[in-house]
């Protein structure tokens, strides 16, 4: 059982959540989703922190922050229509899911320090543990699990 005293969370030791915790939003691709799906993402850290007793580092939470905002971006430019985006997390990480209506995989370019723009997925592939993307019935799913531990 997790008690609440004086507003602090206190973990009494044998009662850890056993599901992860599970939000989803759906963006219209208006303009100030990506602000707001970074909002989002920066609430759900916060309940982590509260109900999984996570201990989250600034570090880990910043990437975190920039792997939504990558993929979110992504699927807002590329796609046609609604996106969704999904966080699914406990105390050790956090998978980003981004469901977007458009077939079309997205591209990893390789490296080029001299691109101007199209450093999405390398920026999400040098802060993630895994990367990955699937064809969904409509549209695709693209996917990115973060480690929440700093270092």
């Amino acid at each position: 059982m997790i008690e609440h005293r004086d507003g602090t969370v206190v973990p009494a030791g044998f009662d850890v959540p056993v599901e992860p915790l599970r939000r989803t939003a759906h963006y219209t691709g208006e303009p100030g989703c990506i602000a707001e799906a970074r909002e989002f993402a920066a609430q759900f850290v916060n309940q982590l922190r509260t109900e999984w007793c996570a201990r989250i580092g600034a570090r880990a939470e910043e990437a975190l922050l920039l792997v939504v905002s990558e993929l979110v971006t992504n699927a807002d430019r590329h796609s046609e229509g609604p996106y969704i985006l999904d966080l699914s997390g406990t105390d050790g990480a956090v998978t980003v899911s981004v469901y977007d209506s458009s077939d079309a995989l997205p591209r990893r370019f390789p490296r080029d320090p001299e691109r101007i723009g199209r450093h999405g997925l390398e920026i999400v592939h040098a802060l993630a543990e895994h990367v990955a993307v699937e064809r969904v019935p409509v549209g695709k799913r693209v996917w990115a699990v973060v480690a929440l531990a700093d270092g």
